[in-house]
């Protein structure tokens, strides 16, 4: 059996396994509960001209063997879904004819049999495959295998945000947020000093209202905004200054829907434009 472990040399791996890692803790225990799972794992793909799968982050009771496992390319199901790009399902797994048996010692370890895989892919790019597995034979897993697909695609969308916005956020830019957050903050001082000199209380009141306004260092403890997960999605995109088209096609979903999603924003943050909407969601901390 090929079965090799390499979990000393982190700058062979693709995507960091501490980034990918974070992202799965939410699909992989949702999966668990969506499927009644036995396990819950996934594996990412290590770079190189023949890519290999090492399995790294787990939910549910684990015996060993499949911990750091690092899986040829088109052995195993994770061989098999990488290399067809598209989500399997196999009801027994030490009985099927579709897959090679290259990795039944460790599988058999587990005492796994229906499993099901879908590949985690981001700019075309395959990054994992995420996995829900049970210790019993099923044949009815069309359900399991949508739910799989579901998350890996949640999963592919939250990467695909993040690598946007770390490819479009460079030092520069860093610079002027951080210089144009000094000048506000700055003219909110001034204001409030400028309040305290005028006798006139409407005025009072109006520059303190200005004031108010500009008060970005002092957000509440608690957002008082809830977005679902699209929205958080859509709206960190739109905080990286893309257009409509753009967020379609990094997200997958139409203009027009993400249209909708840029109204819905407007409205419960209270915004006339697009960027008065990013400017509250930066002073409620809902984006950076």
């Amino acid at each position: 059996m090929d079965v090799t472990v390499d979990t000393d040399n982190p700058q062979k791996r693709g995507v960091p396994a501490d980034e990918l890692s974070r992202r799965l803790r939410g699909p992989l225990a949702r999966l668990r509960r969506r499927t009644g799972a036995s396990l819950a794992f996934a594996g990412r793909v290590l770079p190189g001209n023949a890519p290999r799968i090492e399995l790294f982050s787990f939910d549910g009771d684990l015996v060993g063997p499949l911990r750091g496992a690092n899986l040829d390319p088109g052995h195993g199901l994770g061989g098999r879904v990488v290399g067809r790009a598209r989500a399997e399902a196999i009801g027994d797994y030490v009985r099927s004819p579709l897959i090679t048996h290259t990795y039944d010692e460790i599988i058999r370890a587990e005492s796994l049999r229906a499993i099901v895989a879908a590949p985690i892919i981001v700019g075309r790019k395959q990054v994992g495959v995420l996995y829900a597995a049970r210790r019993t034979a099923q044949e009815q897993l069309g359900s399991s295998l949508d739910a799989v697909v579901d998350e890996a695609r949640a999963v592919e969308q939250q990467l695909a945000v993040a690598d946007v916005l770390s490819t479009l956020r460079t030092d520069d830019d860093e610079r002027d947020l951080s210089a144009w957050r000094t000048r506000v903050n700055d003219s909110y001082a001034q204001l409030r000093a400028l309040a305290d000199s005028v006798d006139d209380e409407s005025m009072r009141a109006r520059v303190l209202e200005i004031a108010a306004g500009l008060a970005l260092d002092a957000p509440e403890d608690e957002p008082t905004v809830r977005l679902t997960p699209r929205e958080q999605d859509v709206l960190a995109l739109l905080g990286a200054g893309l257009p409509n088209r753009a967020i379609a096609e990094h997200l997958g979903i139409g203009v027009y829907t993400v249209k909708d999603y840029v109204k819905a924003l407007m409205t419960k943050l209270d915004a006339t434009s697009r960027f008065e909407a990013v400017v509250n969601a930066r002073r409620t901390r809902l984006i950076p």
